[in-house]
């Protein structure tokens, strides 16, 4: 028969063995029906955190120092339960005050070094954390700038602010806190275990014999914490990128009525982000009291045979046992256990930091579509000769928006590309400074290949003006100045002169100082874009592009427009895209193309005598003009 002085032991091991049974059949329930494989995760820690380590490897002194700073601060948590139970054997055998003062002194000593330790260690890893989180955020963003358009139209523009600001916030914390503090505890709780094997060590292998436990709740918790993480994260990417849409675009929510609607849909995600937040709290809810439940199931095990070996006066596993031991290890059972359940919290935010991290790395992983060739090379002049041979591309596989396209302009001609929405415009012109690279044919600048030209040297020599003009929030002098901060005002006021914006620029009240609000939304769309014309002008290109750059703008401002265009015909090449034929009756040729196709070419005159599709065109829209001034 089971003797009964040992009956509360087999009930305490009872109720862990319960609980440990619950977790292992729930872990593996969740694992059968795939709840616990993330959507999102692929990469391995070991492969996050040796991608992380770079970022860190720079300031090795720095988390050296507060390595060597560290093991002094821990020197409170492993001494002092032993200092306390010392005092309490010198309280009780031979009392001396003058004793007690100087083991007092010394404890509080202890104290105030891992204090001031603790201290110093926050301050250096919080600045060295800084300049990781600075240098993290720093090759995030210079990344995304290096992809093509093509790639950042696959992705919404929420999920890459939620890239470069809040997930390097999670990454800084590791560095900051989660590593230096994870490491500080597994310390703790091997000088603490150290100095428990000195004291007693059958009383030290007792407490051992909850270890397994922890370890089985800790692995068991990583996976569900692992997953609500993912989880918590999906969520808040979703979020912004819902709020970065809407709030660009809130004036057609009120223009439509649609404020209930859209509010209702803004709900939705975020109670889908309170579901997963809360979920994720239910895992850190479960895990820690069960660590705590160990650790008193560890203090309610170490009275009962410490106790009973005190009062029986006999060994306890035949190792003597007094007052001061089981003082001791009761404090050391804090002392080994406490670490233990912080680690529950660092675990569940090194699994925040390694989601986070893994996005990072995800889109840094995306390899450029568009990059300068081995060979590519520096254009010092441009003359502005542009070739199309063959030319095919799609933006789809199979779609083709260009079909074997060819035209050769000379430098110094205008010319102007005209069809029907969809006819591969507005392509052409992307094609040139290799927005999108062709699929078939070449592309040829001044006879060079733009696939052999270097990016940065081929987009500097081309002055492109769109019809949907954006402008930073900042001021106008900096909207105009992007390329080069150093020109005078006098030379930006020149360019503004020359396009004629000069002409609204001098009745504001702070000139070319006058705040720009996001997007320019305090300008109008005139305005807007004759400070596209004086940004592009500034620089001196040597191909001007203009891509209905005359769409959507009142009479007034058009004829300012028309005298601008007129004298930068003058600066270069000139590309035009434009719906308005009026606009573009002077150029020296004109290419019409339809379904992707070259169909017509020539100069105005040439092409309303051939009777074609441009002189149908063109009657459509004298007809037009004439019943609009009819009306």
């Amino acid at each position: 028969m089971l003797n009964k002085e040992f009956l509360p032991l087999v009930i305490l091991g009872a109720i862990i063995g319960t609980f440990t049974i619950v977790f292992l059949v729930a872990f593996v329930t969740e694992k059968r029906r795939g709840r616990l494989v993330t959507r999102e995760r692929q990469m391995k820690d070991g492969e996050i955190m040796r991608r992380l380590l770079r970022y860190a490897k720079p300031y090795k002194l720095q988390f050296v120092a507060a390595g060597i700073i560290m093991l002094l601060s821990i020197a409170y948590d492993v001494v002092s339960p032993m200092m306390v139970g010392r005092i309490e054997d010198m309280v009780k055998d031979d009392f001396e005050l003058s004793r007690l003062f100087a083991y007092v002194a010394v404890y509080a000593g202890i104290l105030v070094v891992s204090m001031v330790c603790t201290y110093l260690q926050a301050i250096i890893l919080q600045k060295t954390g800084q300049k990781i989180l600075t240098a993290l955020r720093k090759d995030v963003f210079t990344h995304i700038e290096s992809l093509s358009q093509e790639q950042l139209n696959g992705f919404p523009v929420g999920k890459l602010v939620t890239r470069v600001s809040n997930d390097p916030n999670a990454i800084s914390f590791m560095f900051t806190n989660i590593l230096v503090t994870m490491i500080k505890n597994v310390m703790v709780i091997f000088g603490v275990l150290g100095v428990m094997l000195t004291l007693n060590y059958m009383l030290t292998l007792m407490v051992l014999c909850f270890v397994p436990f922890v370890v089985i709740f800790t692995v068991i918790f990583r996976k569900f914490s692992r997953k609500a993480n993912d989880r918590v994260n999906e969520a808040t990417t979703d979020l912004n990128t819902y709020l970065s849409e809407n709030l660009s675009g809130i004036g057609i929510t009120q223009i439509f009525n649609r404020e209930d609607r859209k509010m209702g849909d803004f709900l939705t995600r975020s109670d889908t982000l309170k579901k997963a937040k809360n979920a994720r709290m239910m895992v850190f809810g479960i895990f820690r009291p069960m660590v705590y439940m160990l650790y008193i199931s560890s203090v309610m095990a170490l009275f009962w045979l410490g106790g009973k070996g005190f009062l029986d006066g006999a060994a306890v596993f035949g190792q003597p046992i007094d007052s001061a031991v089981i003082v001791a290890f009761y404090l050391y059972i804090n002392k080994f256990f406490n670490p233990i359940q912080n680690m529950a919290e660092q675990f569940d935010q090194l699994q925040r930091s390694f989601t986070a991290a893994e996005k990072i790395f995800r889109v840094m992983d995306i390899k450029p579509g568009i990059v300068d060739e081995p060979d590519a090379v520096e254009l010092e002049t441009v003359r502005g000769e542009i070739e199309f041979k063959n030319v095919w591309f799609a933006y789809k596989e199979g779609e083709w928006v260009l079909k074997d396209v060819s035209f050769h302009i000379l430098p110094g001609q205008s010319v102007a590309f005209v069809g029907p929405t969809g006819s591969g415009k507005t392509t052409i012109l992307s094609l040139i400074v290799r927005n999108y690279d062709i699929q078939k044919g070449q592309i040829l600048v001044d006879g060079v290949d733009v696939k052999k030209i270097k990016l940065s040297s081929l987009r500097r020599h081309f002055g492109q003006m769109l019809q949907d003009v954006f402008l930073f929030s900042g001021d106008i002098r900096s909207n105009i100045v992007l390329r080069d901060e150093t020109m005078t005002d006098e030379e930006v006021m020149a360019a503004c002169r020359y396009v004629n914006a000069d002409s609204f620029i001098n009745k504001l009240e702070k000139g070319l100082d006058e705040t720009v609000r996001e997007r320019g939304n305090n300008f109008s769309a005139g305005q807007r874009q004759l400070l596209s014309f004086a940004r592009t002008i500034i620089h001196k290109p040597s191909v001007i592009i203009l891509d209905e750059a005359t769409a959507n703008i009142d009479t007034e401002t058009e004829l300012l427009i028309q005298d601008s265009l007129t004298r930068i015909k003058t600066i270069g090449t000139m590309l035009v895209v434009a719906h308005r034929l009026s606009t573009i009756q002077h150029s020296d040729c004109i290419i019409v193309l339809s379904h992707g196709k070259i169909v017509e070419q020539g100069t105005h005159s040439e092409l309303l005598a051939l009777g074609g599709r441009y002189h149908k065109l063109y009657m459509l829209q004298y007809e037009k003009q004439k019943l609009s001034e009819k009306a």
